[in-house]
């Protein structure tokens, strides 16, 4: 499928590897120039080479901490007229409700929260002054069904999508949409961290808590980022234009819910 969208500009977020990458891959692949940003100048570096070579595409980047104003500032200076953004953090550290103390949550408020917002009001205006754009953020399945070990997460994401909810009904009808995909467990270094803490807690193998894990889900398997980059960028696509404020799960069918 076309997906109408090549020439178009997107700023990808935490894009150096796993559902990041995935993103600005498939965005690549439908001709989509790109802004990449990670922490680590050298995966970064890295990945955005190895798009360049495959797609032809035009690719910059920003080595720059997004949680952070400095980060955020940076991002949006290269980020130009970008037609697309998608929003992307890594989880807060999981834990049980008594572990955490007032600076834990404001640092997950900011990486998972604030920072996405601040990004989408940098870059939203633009996109509504020229009749077109896309906002994508990666939020996480927790927003439908609570994790217990992700409390910060639970409650950074889902003032996110609270947000979301009320803000992609108000530009809606100057050509932007902005939509959330909720992934659930995929092939990443996120899944390895949180399989790493049930292999520390339960002794076993992490051969053992990855298949422990799969089992939990209807699809026996952990997703890889090259669908969940399809998604993204299917929402990011002309054919999009009418889906407003949704939050698409992407977990295998983990989630139990009948809407």
């Amino acid at each position: 499928m076309d997906l109408g969208i090549a020439g178009k500009r997107a700023v990808v977020c935490a894009s150096s590897k796993g559902l990041g990458l995935g993103c600005a891959e498939a965005l690549a692949a439908a001709g989509v120039h790109l802004v990449m940003n990670a922490r680590g100048a050298e995966a970064l570096d890295a990945s955005a080479e190895a798009i360049r070579a495959a797609h032809g595409i035009d690719v910059r980047t920003v080595a720059a901490d997004v949680t952070t104003a400095e980060g955020q500032a940076a991002l949006i200076a290269t980020a130009g007229d970008a037609d697309i953004l998608v929003n992307n953090a890594g989880g807060p550290p999981p834990g049980m409700w008594h572990d955490w103390d007032r600076e834990d949550f404001i640092k997950a408020l900011d990486a998972n929260m604030l920072a996405p917002i601040s990004l989408i009001k940098a870059l939203v205006p633009g996109m509504m002054d020229r009749g077109w754009g896309r906002v994508v953020n990666i939020t996480s399945q927790s927003v439908k069904a609570p994790i217990p070990v992700l409390g910060l997460s639970n409650s950074a994401r889902a003032g996110l999508t609270g947000y979301v909810a009320g803000t992609s009904r108000q530009v809606a009808n100057k050509g932007v949409t902005i939509n959330n995909l909720l992934p659930g467990i995929h092939a990443t270094d996120r899944a390895d961290a949180l399989d790493g803490g049930v292999v520390a807690a339960k002794g076993i193998t992490l051969e053992e808590a990855r298949a422990e894990r799969a089992a939990t889900i209807p699809a026996g398997r952990y997703g890889t980022r090259e669908e969940f980059g399809a998604a993204c960028a299917f929402l990011c696509s002309q054919h999009a234009g009418f889906i407003v404020g949704q939050n698409l799960l992407l977990d295998g069918g983990a989630t139990v819910a009948t809407i």
